[in-house]
């Protein structure tokens, strides 16, 4: 039996496809219970508030409700940055199933997904995002829009 190594493996583009397929379902889901729950009342883990405090431990700067309204992707995927998420996504690899698998974020919590406004992030990314903006009620208008 030969083991699986992910940095000499072929990209496969089926692969890719069953990847950003699910990511698309994943945001679709999310969206779905958005437009149903004010997301002030939502729970997306089992430890929401242990993301929560761990991501402002560890980025202080989201303490400011507007950076977490809206950001930018070198926000998340600049050098600096990169490095800086590589050590808190990693703490969450024992805790958070699939924490760093690929899913779609939103950049800004005052739209809804879409072409320019949405980027591909890991799975603890998005958690520590939407999180913090059904926290601060950010997500609300999307139930309330019905």
């Amino acid at each position: 039996m030969s083991t699986f190594n992910a940095e000499t493996a072929d990209n496969l583009e089926d692969i890719e496809k069953q990847f950003a397929v699910a990511a698309v379902e994943q945001a679709e889901t999310y969206w779905s219970l958005l437009s149903k729950v004010p997301g002030s009342k939502l729970r997306l883990t089992p430890i929401d508030d242990k993301i929560y405090n761990t991501f402002i431990e560890h980025f202080p700067e989201y303490k400011d409700v507007e950076k977490i309204k809206s950001f930018k992707e070198e926000d998340l995927k600049s050098k600096a940055a990169k490095d800086k998420w590589r050590k808190f996504c990693e703490l969450f690899e024992e805790e958070v199933e699939d924490y760093n698998f690929g899913t779609l974020l939103r950049t800004d919590s005052s739209e809804e997904y879409g072409q320019f406004t949405t980027i591909f992030a890991v799975r603890i990314q998005f958690y520590a995002f939407e999180i913090a903006r059904n926290k601060f009620g950010l997500n609300d208008w999307a139930a309330a829009k019905k």
